[in-house]
């Protein structure tokens, strides 16, 4: 999944011959899963028509303010259309409006929705050798870089005009990488590699049936997906769960029992930064499992020898780094903040993360959950019934507190 994904993007093209790509940068936009709204400058319909990038965006392609044969009609609110979006690119930017951008001249659409933006706006010159070279141009886009907009530079090659040379418009594939990368870079994670531990564990009693708990995976997989939009590499390893997902940056490692779960976790444990462990492990596993399906008998009674299963995140705390971040979750009822501390201490934790089961709406299987996240400090913060979504931002945010005190 592309971490353009979901996100609302206004693409701005003005009038340059380079406006052809344009067509191109909208179709990888969409194939990224952006939501994509065109605006174009007049001169830019001389170059690629509205009906065809309204085709690709899915999306009436705006030029005007206003149109001027139905006064009827409603205006195209360009704050409205600046609050929208997440991102915004210009491309091509011709000199006519890099010079308009600078100077905050707002004669239309694109540069009224351009001045009025707050979010990241990304502009790509397209224009002649010599035009590009100009100093007027070059003090320009020295002033769009100075005010906050990120610059894509041209590239070298042929030009309209039938020269060679700077000017050329970065091509597509080339804009949405240089995007990317950007975006990523500006991550608090970025570079960060993350293991998350997710779901239950079952514990084989015969070839059909096993000990397990009520655990979704879904705190977990949340957490993978936060952690994934903060720009980390993520190893998420999963117990059996109905959850899937999607995303280039992370590993699904999917096991069964406890076992299995350790193995994996130690594996990747080591190359982690951060360690966050989540899942529902079985605290214990029949001694012996049967291979084969225990046949009903209602003059068996049957019983089942348990032994105890390792202790992951103990075994984690014994090997833990020194530059590595090791956070457990903790499931209690009774003296929960108490035996919490206790667990930070005793399994070398950098923090906890404590739900309690009489929180209603907290827990397994539920959407939201209810958290108090404590440090090694025993620095208690406290937060509401969220979504678990919304409870996994508040995870990452303390963890990002806690490298920040490291650092």
């Amino acid at each position: 999944m592309s971490i353009l994904n979901g996100k609302n993007i206004l693409l701005g093209i003005s009038g340059g011959i380079a406006a052809y790509k344009s067509t191109f940068l909208v179709r990888l936009l969409i194939k990224s899963g952006a939501n994509v709204q065109v605006i174009m400058t007049p001169s830019a319909k001389d170059f690629v028509t509205p009906l065809t990038l309204s085709t690709l965006s899915n999306r009436p392609v705006l030029s005007e303010f206003f149109n001027k044969d139905n006064k009827n009609e409603l205006w195209n609110n360009h704050v409205e259309l600046s609050i929208w979006a997440d991102y915004m690119i210009i491309a091509p930017a011709t000199a006519n409006t890099l010079s308009k951008m600078a100077s905050a001249r707002a004669d239309n659409l694109l540069l009224g929705t351009y001045l009025s933006s707050k979010c990241p706006v990304y502009f790509a010159p397209a224009m002649d050798l010599e035009m590009h070279k100009n100093k007027a141009n070059q003090l320009n886009i020295k002033k769009l870089i100075n005010f906050g907009n990120i610059h894509i530079p041209v590239n070298s090659g042929f030009l309209a005009s039938g020269l060679e040379g700077e000017g050329r418009m970065q091509e597509p594939n080339q804009i949405i990488d240089f995007i990317i990368n950007d975006i990523i870079k500006g991550l608090k994670l970025y570079g960060k590699k993350i293991l998350i531990t997710a779901g239950p564990t079952y514990e084989p009693i015969d070839a059909v049936r096993f000990i397990g708990n009520y655990s979704s995976g879904k705190m977990g997989f949340a957490l993978a997906n936060t952690a994934s939009s903060l720009g980390a590499e993520v190893v998420l390893v999963t117990g059996p769960t109905s959850l899937s997902i999607k995303s280039n940056n992370i590993k699904v490692v999917n096991v069964v029992t406890a076992d299995e779960m350790f193995i994996k976790t130690k594996k990747f444990f080591l190359s982690a930064d951060i360690s966050i462990l989540s899942a529902a492990v079985s605290d214990f596993k029949p001694k012996k499992s049967i291979s084969n399906k225990i046949k009903k008998d209602d003059k068996i009674n049957l019983s089942i020898n348990l032994v105890p299963n390792i202790d992951i995140l103990n075994h984690l705390g014994k090997i833990k780094k020194k530059d590595q971040l090791l956070i457990g979750f903790a499931l209690e009822f009774d003296n929960e903040l108490e035996n919490a501390i206790k667990k930070i201490k005793k399994k070398n934790l950098d923090a906890i993360v404590l739900n309690s089961l009489k929180d209603e709406g907290a827990g397994f299987s539920h959407d939201t959950n209810k958290i108090t996240f404590i440090n090694n400090k025993s620095q208690i913060t406290e937060f509401k019934l969220k979504s678990k979504h919304e409870v996994s931002i508040d995870v990452f945010n303390k963890i990002i507190q806690l490298i920040n005190e490291i650092v």
